[in-house]
């Protein structure tokens, strides 16, 4: 079954920290199948990450480790993201009080029919409310 990975599961698995069950178990799932990020998710990751080193939380080494382990994994970039913004994406974001970002994942879930991995409370619930099946937590 492939899956919609969102920035905050990536992160999540990446900071041993905050890694959990769940969000090991969606690796297994990615791993073993696929998974699909709208384009800004490479953004949001390596942006987060490069917060981490400016902010001493790790250093520039681990951030480079880190999207070179990403890179490896089976994620596929939708090409659509962007031509969906300023229709769809902005309608799931005004209709459930998101940022544009998050309605971005929301969005791809529900054009590619797949169930949405995500830690964000307020994106978990505008998926519920969308009858999209949530993993991560």
């Amino acid at each position: 079954m492939s899956l919609i990975l969102d920035s905050s599961v990536t992160l999540a698995r990446i900071w041993s920290g905050e890694t959990t069950p769940a969000v090991e178990k969606v690796f297994e799932l990615l791993r073993d199948n696929s998974a699909w990020v709208p384009s800004l998710w490479r953004l949001e990751v390596a942006n987060a990450l490069e917060i981490g080193v400016r902010r001493g939380r790790h250093a520039a080494e681990f951030r480079d480790g880190a999207l070179a382990d990403l890179a490896l994994l089976p994620i596929q970039i939708d090409s659509e993201t962007d031509r969906q913004v300023w229709g769809a994406t902005a309608r799931l974001a005004e209709r459930h009080c998101l940022t544009l970002y998050d309605a971005a994942y929301l969005e791809l879930a529900l054009r590619r029919a797949l169930p949405l991995a995500t830690l964000d409370r307020e994106l978990r619930a505008a998926a519920e409310n969308q009858s999209v099946q949530l993993l991560g937590a």
